[in-house]
């Protein structure tokens, strides 16, 4: 894989917003987290981002051992002669510090609502009449992206063309998105990955669009949560958005 995904993405979120994603899409009471269902699909994101070469900290290995040490305490039969009030949940630390880093999170969406509440698709000016119907979009998150496209890797078809490093590239991708997106202004994630023939064009194809996102030159947006997410040029005003929807 490395022979063929020659460059690392730096992953720009962290476990904490990992296990808040997985809370979301789960739809899981913070307060009554199932920890193996967690523990599970934490580990399997962590595959995910190895398999696609991305740079995982030392934050999300100790998380991962975090995770596994709370689950194995869960498993252990209660004491008998303590009163049920004396033993502690061995997930309360957890979420003491998911609802403290979510409390810090939404701090900052607020303060920076303040300059574009919610998100008006890359607005400076005054809207205009004709503007009034244009798509509010909300800005993605890595977690999001992944879920998204491990959606995209469950339906593809086993690989039956071999692909080297030197007929496919990162570089190549980058550049034949940022053509559609130059062409275009917006596009469908999922178009993005209609001509792959192989798992390994799908994912070089994702790589290349983390890579695009991190350097800038493109953003992701969904319309609503498990709407359509969007690649944007953010050098323009997306008017294709609502007009493709």
């Amino acid at each position: 894989m490395e022979d063929i995904i020659n460059i690392k993405i730096p992953v720009f979120e962290g476990p904490f917003d990992l296990l808040l994603h997985l809370i979301r899409e789960n739809k899981i009471d913070i307060y009554d987290i199932p920890i193996s269902l967690i523990t599970g699909q934490y580990l399997s994101y962590l595959e995910m981002m190895k398999e696609l070469n991305l740079e995982i900290a030392g934050d999300f290995l100790v998380m991962a051992a975090t995770l596994i040490q709370i689950k194995s305490r869960m498993l252990l039969p209660p004491d008998e002669e303590a009163p049920a009030e004396e033993q502690e949940d061995p997930r309360r630390e957890l979420v003491e510090r998911l609802l403290e880093y979510q409390k810090f999170k939404d701090a900052a969406v607020n303060f920076r609502s303040k300059e574009e509440e919610w998100l008006k698709v890359f607005r400076r000016e005054p809207l205009s009449e004709e503007e009034e119907g244009e798509l509010y979009l909300f800005d993605l998150g890595l977690f999001d992206l992944l879920e998204a496209f491990r959606k995209i890797l469950e339906k593809a078809p086993p690989d039956v063309v071999s692909i080297t490093r030197e007929t496919l590239t990162v570089k190549d991708r980058m550049s034949t998105i940022m053509e559609i997106i130059e062409e275009q202004e917006a596009v469908r994630f999922e178009e993005l990955f209609s001509e792959g023939i192989t798992r390994i064009f799908l994912i070089i194809t994702f790589v290349a669009l983390l890579e695009l996102i991190r350097l800038g030159l493109v953003r992701a947006y969904q319309e609503k949560h498990f709407g359509h997410i969007w690649v944007i040029n953010p050098a323009k005003r997306p008017s294709a958005v609502a007009e493709q929807s």
